[in-house]
């Protein structure tokens, strides 16, 4: 087991070379900016201030903290007011719109997300949620020998699929990872307890709550997730609230399979390409499909392509196709990919239609003059009819022009 953890840290981790040059980076960006700012000052964010980064990172979060008296009753203008100040000292500079407005900055194959934000000493006095983050990096930060701990749970979640809270994945964040690493005192101690977690399982690392029940004392709205996981830093906040069931029955159930038989390759992310999903297909039906997404927002666009494949999944599964497993690949960028993998038996020409209860004469009557070929069986009449689709490839063409999945993605084709 150390071995494997040893080998899967490596793999992972920085270099003394990388980080070197990544902080570099952040230094000559941050000094670009904080010569032009003027009751304000730009910090290192996200997991780079946390120093729980993984390996290969090609992004970073910027801070910009606006004093916190000048700006509190006025914290709507300072997007506007770091926007000039971005657009004075570099030349490509992306506006993205959200609760509070913030920016990217593209260099060399690096992309830095600019945040506007309060400099505010306590939670209470946020105005926006993204005001609490230096407030996250600041009590991780207080842990930094579990660093390497929180990169291992971060690659395992990586791998297992379960990484990321936006809208369209509803796994675990990164500060989620850092938290129970940090509660558990390490990654095979959160694998240990994870493993026997119950839904509705609860986690108060600051103690807030003490011996009431969390789940009584939260407002309900809070505590929908199977998970709830008491922000360190806001005691009314649950960090776990964007956690969906499948992803945290699939976290367990990787958990368990980890400590049943360790191996680096949870370590490891597995590509989804065509060759991959044939060898997993083997000799059931499989169809690949191409998605063009949407342009707009990681996460509204993210969230479109999830409701396309729903809608292609619900479909089939109404058409009487049996799904064996569906799941989808998207890098954020690019096209996404869709795969279903099918019983591969063709459906038989004609399907059975459940009609009304041989009591319900007029019911009966109509369903009769309706459908030609009717029999009666248990107090019900049915109907035989004739399906319009028999394979699954016969549908996904026609719904590929459905006005539903044209709101969604761009642009569905079939590869396979």
């Amino acid at each position: 087991m150390k071995k494997i953890l040893i080998d899967a840290l490596k793999a992972i981790k920085p270099t003394k070379e990388e980080e070197r040059e990544v902080l570099n980076r952040v230094d000559s960006i941050l000094s670009r900016i904080n010569k032009r700012l003027v009751y304000a000052k730009a910090v290192l964010g996200g997991s780079g201030a946390k120093g729980t980064w993984l390996k290969d990172v090609n992004d970073a979060d910027i801070f910009v903290c606006f004093d916190y008296k000048k700006y509190k009753d006025k914290d709507k203008t300072i997007s506007d007011i770091l926007e000039k100040v971005l657009e004075k000292e570099f030349k490509n500079v992306d506006r993205l719109y959200g609760s509070r407005d913030y920016f990217q900055i593209k260099q060399k194959n690096f992309t830095f997300e600019m945040v506007p934000i309060l400099a505010i000493k306590k939670a209470e006095e946020a105005k926006n949620i993204t005001d609490v983050s230096p407030l996250h990096a600041k009590w991780v930060g207080k842990y930094k020998k579990l660093a390497d701990e929180i990169r291992l749970t971060k690659q395992f979640c990586k791998a297992a699929d379960v990484y990321g809270a936006e809208s369209y994945i509803k796994g675990f964040s990164g500060y989620v990872c850092e938290i129970l690493t940090i509660y558990y005192g390490g990654f095979l101690s959160l694998m240990r307890n994870a493993a026997k977690w119950k839904e509705k399982a609860t986690i108060d690392p600051e103690n807030y709550y003490k011996n009431r029940d969390i789940l009584d004392e939260m407002n309900k709205s809070k505590t929908n997730s199977p998970l709830v996981i008491i922000d360190p830093v806001q005691a009314d906040r649950n960090a776990a609230a964007a956690l969906g069931k499948e992803k945290f029955d699939r976290f367990k159930s990787s958990c368990k399979n980890f400590l049943k038989k360790p191996s680096k390759s949870f370590f490891e992310i597995k590509e989804i390409t065509t060759d991959s999903l044939k060898k997993k297909a083997k000799n059931k039906e499989l169809m690949i499909l191409e998605v063009n997404p949407k342009t707009g927002k990681v996460d509204v666009v993210g969230s479109k392509l999830l409701k396309s494949l729903e809608f292609l999944n619900k479909k089939l599964a109404e058409w009487d196709f049996k799904i064996i497993e569906c799941g989808w690949e998207w890098n954020k960028k690019d096209k996404a990919l869709f795969y279903f993998i099918l019983d591969k038996a063709v459906l038989p020409p004609k399907k059975i239609h459940i009609g009304p209860p041989i009591k319900a004469k007029n019911h009966v009557e109509s369903f009769k003059k309706k459908y030609k070929e009717t029999f009666i069986s248990k107090g019900r009449v049915y109907a035989r009819i004739k399906r319009e689709f028999r394979k699954p490839k016969e549908l996904i063409i026609k719904l590929i022009s459905d006005p539903y999945l044209k709101e969604k993605a761009e642009k569905v084709k079939i590869i396979g």
